[in-house]
């Protein structure tokens, strides 16, 4: 017997009742159309590809951009007893190999796989051999050069079209605007497709913008004001490091989130500040996957984000509970500069994305029409010091090389050595009473790490060269020579993250095939830039307004709760506003006049007679003629 949609949600989620919209989105999947689901951050978009792939026959491709995404989802459903798999980029052929065989016949009902994977031979033609009963495009904004994370191997996706022609598609986002939304619908070829948009108003959501020549003092009287649960977006790891200690040290109980946090650390931080152990977490955009804690009471943003999709995303995370929250974006006098130069000077144009592709295939040893698929060790600010390269344009040209598919950047951040004595105590002490040019090192490890007799345990080599005054490299010597004599075992990590060539090495001609979107991705950024930079900016116009306005909806009225509402609601409250209606119906008794007249005989400001005819024309006490003058209704 075939389960409802309901039951199946009752079961595996053990949720009685869907979100808005989630329903209608699944029945349209079910009967067999090509669907749009653009709903908010929270809104439950996975729920909607889920639930009717595992009521149909077979097995759902899920394309999704994110490495951390995919193995989060499948980590999620595998935990449902459901059968996932994932398909990322950088695993060996043969693991391919069998991870596709497992999808063929271990009757597996998600299939995640990357853009760039998708691209593969052999996996096209084991998808041929699929029984496929959706294809899910998940972060669907990607495949738009107007979106927010454009990424052009995302344009390679109608393949699956071409591969599966009945298969129906379901496009999933949370942000986009309505040139967004026609670009994917064209993109992936959906046919006469089902669009579903929930509204992104938020009536609990305050959005506040405040100037700020102390930003950290108005972090204390924001924290101070609305106590509950928050989350401070900051640019970089310093910043989240030193405000995260301030807090601390003003009693407020904080902890910080990088991507330079290891992974069991991110953990414990984040369930510290999901259980609330910690008050706030103060972190880079690197916090955003997969938070749903429903009592977030405040988001404030130390520094403007570079787009309007990032920030509604993340101030987004406040009040899903529908309990009154608040969204604090704080602005000061040099910002708007400060967001040029770090998200468009730094730009790359195309001879510096040539030069670096060049630069990273001699690093690695890579002759002409070689390359593909190896994987090489990398260390960023070496191969930077290497070569004199400005550290931000070459992150953002490698960065771009990869949303090319040219090839993967995989950053691990801070991977420590490791190290483990396998000997005796008495034993290493009598080869050094014999080897004294060893001791000094030896008895400063023995002294920072416990433990180290018993386990493998991660050393920091630079903190060790600094606390005894020592080159790095007489350290990593010393215990090489000590591994050799069997007293140890040592492993030392030198990168901070792994390069994958996706395709051979053909210098100019590889770069000259993606030339049309480096400068499409900078016209798009510097839109993104400035419509961020006018949001913050913008004095006259209610600030949830403006941004549903920015993703489409142009027929929202003013939230009443913003920061620009109550300034103007506090302003209207020093004025008898009663008198100041009663003077403009004595002067329309006498003729019809223009805003403007009444502005020039009333004896107010102008914001504040504007703001009483509004009013007075919303409740029909006065009225608009085809003259565009005031009358009475």
């Amino acid at each position: 017997m075939i389960k409802s949609s309901l039951q199946i949600l009752r079961e595996y989620w053990n949720h009685s009742s869907f979100k808005p919209l989630q329903k209608e989105i699944i029945d349209a999947v079910l009967a067999g159309d090509d669907t749009f689901a653009l709903l908010p951050t929270g809104g439950g978009k996975s729920i909607c590809f889920q639930i009717p792939a595992l009521i149909k026959e077979g097995i759902c491709i899920v394309i999704s951009p994110l490495i951390a995404l995919m193995q989060d989802q499948v980590k999620n459903l595998q935990s449902k007893g459901i059968k996932a798999i994932a398909l990322p980029s950088g695993i060996k052929y043969s693991e391919l190999d069998t991870l596709l065989d497992n999808c063929l016949y271990g009757n597996y009902k998600f299939l995640y796989i990357s853009p760039e994977r998708l691209q593969q031979e052999i996996v096209q033609e084991r998808l041929k051999q699929m029984n496929v009963n959706l294809i899910a495009v998940d972060e669907a904004h990607c495949i738009s050069q107007w979106g927010n994370d454009f990424r052009p191997s995302y344009k390679r996706i109608a393949v699956l079209r071409e591969i599966h022609p009945t298969v129906p598609i379901i496009a999933l986002t949370a942000s986009a605007t309505p040139e967004v939304v026609t670009d994917i619908i064209g993109e992936l070829d959906l046919f006469q497709p089902k669009v579903f948009r929930k509204s992104f108003f938020r009536t609990n959501l305050s959005y506040n913008v405040l100037k700020s020549t102390d930003k950290i003092y108005s972090i204390q009287q924001i924290l101070d004001k609305h106590p509950g649960t928050s989350i401070i977006y900051v640019r970089n790891r310093k910043s989240a490091v030193e405000l995260s200690s301030f807090l601390n040290e003003r009693n407020v109980l904080s902890t910080f989130y990088h991507g330079g946090v290891d992974a069991s650390q991110k953990t414990k931080r984040f369930h510290q500040w999901l259980n609330e152990e910690v008050r706030v977490m103060v972190a880079t955009n690197a916090f955003g996957m997969g938070i749903d804690k429903p009592n977030v009471r405040t988001v404030i943003h130390y520094d403007i984000p570079e787009s309007i999709e990032s920030y509604f995303q993340e101030a987004g995370r406040a009040g899903r509970d529908g309990e009154k929250s608040y969204a604090f974006l704080l602005r000061s006098t040099n910002d708007s500069l400060r967001l040029h130069n770090q998200f468009i000077k730094v730009l790359p144009d195309i001879e510096q994305v040539k030069l670096v592709y060049r630069k990273l295939s001699n690093y690695f040893q890579i002759s002409y029409g070689e390359g593909e698929q190896t994987s090489h060790e990398f260390d960023f600010n070496t191969f930077c010091r290497t070569y004199e390269l400005n550290t931000l344009v070459t992150y953002n040209a490698i960065q771009f090389l990869d949303r090319c598919g040219v090839l993967r950047f995989i950053q691990k951040y801070k991977k420590k050595s490791s190290l483990y004595i396998t000997t005796t105590g008495n034993h290493l002490l009598s080869y050094l009473d014999q080897n004294k040019n060893y001791e000094i090192v030896v008895k400063a490890i023995l002294r920072m790490y416990g433990g180290i007799f018993d386990e493998e345990v991660s050393i920091n080599i630079p903190l060790i060269a600094s606390k005894i005054n020592t080159a790095e490299s007489e350290i990593i010597s010393t215990l090489q020579k000590l591994m050799e004599a069997d007293l140890l075992e040592f492993q030392h990590k030198n990168s901070d993250a792994e390069i994958i060539f996706l395709v051979p090495r053909e210098d100019d001609r590889t770069i000259n095939r993606i030339t049309h979107h480096l400068k499409e991705q900078k016209n798009s950024k510097v839109k993104k830039v400035e419509a961020i930079i006018s949001y913050t900016e913008n004095d006259t116009s209610c600030k949830s307004k403006l941004l549903l306005s920015y993703f489409g909806e142009q027929d929202a009225g003013d939230c009443g709760i913003c920061s620009y509402c109550l300034t103007k609601t506090n302003a209207l409250k020093k004025y008898d506003l009663h008198q100041i209606q009663t003077n403009i119906v004595r002067l329309l008794q006498e003729k019809q006049l223009s805003s403007r007249s009444l502005i020039e005989q009333l004896d107010y400001p102008e914001h504040i007679v504007l703001e009483v005819l509004r009013e007075m024309n919303k409740h029909q006490i006065i009225k608009i003629n085809h003259s565009n003058n005031y009358q009475l209704a």
